[in-house]
């Protein structure tokens, strides 16, 4: 009985190690408002089939952080859609992977405030690297928080670009 317990014991201790040494570099990619939003593209960027981090994308978020999507509907309205990271993952997660997604920043807007930032940072989607055209535009309007040591996501809330909504000049790079 005793190996057992000895063996279950080197595999937990060797499972809580990894998962730290894992999350040991997470810091070092929140430490500027540049390398936040750099992890946040790239967290949720890969080719089809290649899994992403989300322990790591859940870890730029505050904890009461949220993601809001706003689309238009059929009938014209404008609606929201609110979700905490966990529930980004479960609804997007899958089809990302399945289908392949990269989002790249191309142009952003700063608004600075002691230690809040706002930032309309304009985006490309392309379902793989290789791809010459995007299939998405739009602007994510991200809210964020300098803790004295950290940014952290306090919301993202996106549109996509659409025929009667084009991105302002402004939102795009100059």
């Amino acid at each position: 009985m005793k190996p057992k317990l000895l063996l279950l014991a080197l595999v937990l201790s060797f499972t809580w190690t990894s998962n730290a040494q894992e999350n040991k570099d997470y810091p070092a990619l929140v430490t500027t408002l540049d390398s936040t939003l750099a992890t946040l593209y790239g967290v949720i960027s890969g080719e089809k089939g290649e899994a992403r981090d989300w322990e790591l994308f859940k870890y730029l978020f505050h904890p009461k952080g949220q993601l809001i999507y706003s689309v238009k509907t059929k009938s014209g309205a404008h609606a929201l859609t609110y979700m905490s990271p966990q529930d980004y993952i479960e609804r997007s997660g899958p089809w990302l992977v399945e289908n392949g997604f990269f989002e790249v920043e191309v142009a952003r807007k700063e608004d600075h405030f002691g230690n809040i930032c706002q930032v309309f940072s304009t985006y490309e989607s392309y379902r793989s690297k290789t791809d010459d055209k995007p299939f998405m535009r739009g602007i994510n309007s991200i809210q964020m928080q300098f803790d004295g040591t950290r940014w952290w996501i306090v919301n993202i809330y996106w549109t996509p670009e659409t025929p009667d909504n084009p991105i302002p000049k402004q939102y795009l790079k100059q």
